[in-house]
């Protein structure tokens, strides 16, 4: 094993320009004799950045690939929740509620606490006497399931509401919607932050990770795997990246990539829709999120910022994976139950952002995807490619450590269990020294408190980094056009730091503009393109074409979204191609 091939572990994790064509030299370079990798990793959403932090730091040579953006895929379409989840409790699967809440305790206290919080929910009750009980033994159950390890539980027990209590917390609920509720608590995240986060730690530990690289064929040897043929986007370049093992955790595209190898033994994945409305948070009054139960699933109106995010649909997807399309039947369904429930009902007029991303459920004999297993299987079909499928986003860890511990049982040397419940991400580690320290931070900087701990809550530990960009540059301290939230700083960090390559990745993933600003991002477009063509060294004809895509891209989804059904949503969102090659 040799932990850093071709040179040294990146210093902070930034995933810059230089950093990434040094990466790139040393994935070229596998094809020499004694250079190739131990591990390469195929997807870059929670899972495969996950693997990659598992493997490097057991002492692995690790390189990790993403066709699109770093968590471009399902992993940033999330309910941005990190839970257990109530609704497999009572299916009675208690293995998986019980993992996951212990990951869900890790990385409130461990891993993320710069990225992670605790967040409040109303489970309510519409029936006198019996249900109070059940529903009420089910959350004790679920808080006693979450005392686990040394790390600590992170969010508070749950605390039972009369009628008066539960319209005290949340006064724009219809008055006789409920009996009374159950207040208890579940971690969010901002899901894609947390991704890009994950590869820049795994790269500050030495791991070469590079995106807009899509795998198009693997290397074989007879029947074994020993590599994978890629193209670069971004030049149409080919090349070979050669390694002892594979790791193929590419979610809803498992079974695509999968026959590249074989037909036998295949893992088979089904994509489940689910669709997500972002709404202002002075639209209703509540202090807690809520959590509706639906004549399918569950319905979660969840607080975010300024914002309440309502989800999720789970629907059968047979059209394009990589851009998942909401119907106006989807938006109609959301309000429609979360209407039944509020005294001033919202309207289309009232929903700034719409998101929609796929589960990668494990296909079975059931036809309905909201009894699919949300449990993972880790395989290995063919002698060097392992793959890993399923799960839930809160579970990635424990997904990505048994993905790893497959690739090295095979493997001649002894390596060391996994070790990634005791590695904090990038900006966890100082994370309360510099939260205690924000008046200082905001009083040397210039840049007000609020904004200070803003930045804390996205950057943790490393916003000095985001503010020496200020210092150079003080009028990179302005918000960015209709996204008050974020400032300009922020938009070259992500390309400096975050490997940010199109202005697409700044708008919806590094930041959540897209989402959160009523014109969906197309106000900052041209400021974020000047910012990051700075630092990425784009022409003015190819800062044009950023903008010209973005804005093609933002009108149709709009047109998606009035569209009546998942066919012609589809069409409508296929009519903006990706903005690949970049030059």
């Amino acid at each position: 094993m040799n932990s850093f091939p071709g040179g040294s572990p990146v210093a902070g994790g930034a995933l810059g320009p230089a950093e990434r064509d040094a990466s790139l030299a040393v994935l070229k370079a596998t094809s020499e004799p004694g250079k190739e990798l131990d591990i390469l990793i195929v997807g870059g959403g929670i899972v495969g950045a996950g693997a990659a932090l598992d493997a490097v730091t057991r002492g692995l040579s690790v390189g990790i690939v993403e066709a699109n953006d770093w968590a471009a895929g399902t992993s940033s379409r999330s309910s941005k929740l990190i839970h257990g989840g109530l609704r497999y409790l009572e299916m009675l699967d208690f293995a998986l509620v019980k993992e996951a809440l212990h990951e869900r305790g890790l990385i409130l206290s461990v891993l993320a606490p710069h990225l992670a919080r605790p967040v409040p929910f109303l489970y309510p009750l519409t029936k006198p006497f019996l249900e109070r009980p059940y529903i009420g033994a089910g959350i004790a159950l679920y808080d006693a399931m979450s005392i686990t390890g040394a790390h600590g539980r992170g969010v508070p027990f749950h605390k039972h509401l009369s009628r008066r209590g539960t319209l005290r917390a949340a006064p724009s609920l219809k008055d006789d919607a409920f009996v009374g509720s159950i207040r208890y608590y579940d971690g969010q995240v901002d899901d894609a932050k947390y991704v890009a986060n994950l590869v820049r730690t795994a790269a500050s530990y030495g791991a070469h990770a590079v995106n807009q690289m899509a795998v198009v064929d693997f290397v074989r040897e007879g029947e074994r795997v020993v590599g994978a043929k890629v193209i670069n986007h971004e030049d149409g370049s080919t090349f070979s990246i050669r390694a002892k093992q594979v790791v193929n955790a590419t979610g809803v595209w498992t079974d695509e990539t999968q026959a590249m190898v074989t037909e036998r033994g295949q893992l088979k994945v089904r994509a489940s829709k689910g669709i997500h409305l972002v709404v202002p948070r002075d639209r209703f009054q509540s202090t807690v999120g809520l959590i509706l139960k639906t004549e399918k699933s569950v319905l979660f109106v969840i607080p975010w910022g300024r914002h309440w995010i309502i989800g999720t649909t789970d629907t059968d997807w047979h059209h394009d994976k990589a851009h998942p399309a909401a119907s106006s039947q989807d938006i109609d369904y959301l309000l429609k139950h979360v209407n039944r429930v509020l005294k001033r009902p919202l309207t289309r007029e009232d929903v700034e952002g719409v998101y929609a991303g796929l589960r990668p459920l494990l296909a079975g004999e059931n036809d309905s995807t909201a009894k699919l297993s949300r449990e993972h299987i880790v395989a290995h079909p063919v002698p060097g490619l392992v793959v890993v499928a399923g799960g839930k986003w809160t579970t990635y860890r424990v997904m990505a450590k048994d993905a790893v511990d497959e690739a090295t049982r095979s493997m001649d040397e002894r390596v060391p269990p996994s070790c990634t419940e005791t590695i904090p991400l990038l900006g966890a580690s100082g994370f309360k020294a510099a939260w205690n320290r924000r008046n200082r931070m905001a009083e040397d900087s210039g840049v007000h408190v609020a904004r200070i701990e803003h930045l804390l809550s996205r950057y943790g530990a490393m916003v000095p980094e985001v503010l020496a960009l200020i210092t150079d540059n003080p009028e990179l301290a302005e918000p960015l056009p209709g996204a008050d939230d974020y400032l300009a700083a922020e938009a070259v960090y992500a390309a400096t730091h975050e490997g940010a390559r199109h202005i697409q990745d700044v708008l919806t993933r590094r930041t959540r503009i897209s989402i959160e600003a009523w014109d969906r991002g197309v106000s900052a477009a041209p400021v974020v393109a000047k910012l990051m063509g700075n630092v990425l060294g784009w022409s003015d004809a190819q800062r044009e074409s950023e903008i010209k895509h973005y804005l093609a891209r933002v009108d149709a989804e709009r047109l998606s979204q009035q569209q009546p059904d998942d066919e012609s949503a589809d069409a409508a969102r296929l009519g903006v191609e990706d903005i690949v090659p970049l030059r």
